[in-house]
């Protein structure tokens, strides 16, 4: 798979299917994470966060909010694990960040309904106040500031 992105190919793919296809197709592919090796989950954080930036906003958008639904279905053990997974990658790397519409992004999150935000929202902060100082600031540093305040940072 190497010099391939594959699971950057599926989420381009997933963007650009109706409602009623993209939702079971990326609940089954997120749940297929979990089943993963560590470095397989790396290689499929690290393809998505190359791929988003590529596809239109729209799409995107439609697909973030797919993503963060079906999140919110998630139990917290799943949700953490796979938010955990981005928010080291982000800490280690924190420019991965820095070619996505973020505001855009956040906008998508205020679309949700209110349990929906507070149930992400706990998790997120759960996160990133678990990492190290080093590794916080870093994250912290890409997050807009709009984001900080809904996120009650």
């Amino acid at each position: 798979m190497v010099g391939e992105n594959f699971a950057g190919n599926i989420i381009i793919n997933l963007a650009n299917l109706p409602d009623f296809l993209r939702n079971p197709i990326l609940k089954k592919r997120m749940m297929e994470f979990f089943s993963l090796s560590e470095l397989d989950q790396k290689e499929v954080i690290n393809n998505a966060l190359e791929a988003g930036p590529t596809i239109p906003f729209p799409n995107f958008s439609k697909l973030f909010r797919t993503w963060l639904k079906i999140l919110t279905t998630f139990s917290e053990e799943q949700r953490k694990g796979l938010f955990t997974a981005y928010i080291v990658e982000v800490s280690q790397s924190p420019q991965k960040l820095i070619s996505f519409n973020l505001d855009g992004i956040l906008e998508v999150f205020l679309t949700l309904e209110e349990k929906e935000k507070e149930i992400l929202a706990n998790t997120i902060k759960k996160i990133i106040n678990g990492l190290d100082e080093n590794a916080k600031r870093r994250v912290m540093i890409v997050i807009p500031d709009n984001a900080k305040k809904h996120l009650k940072f």
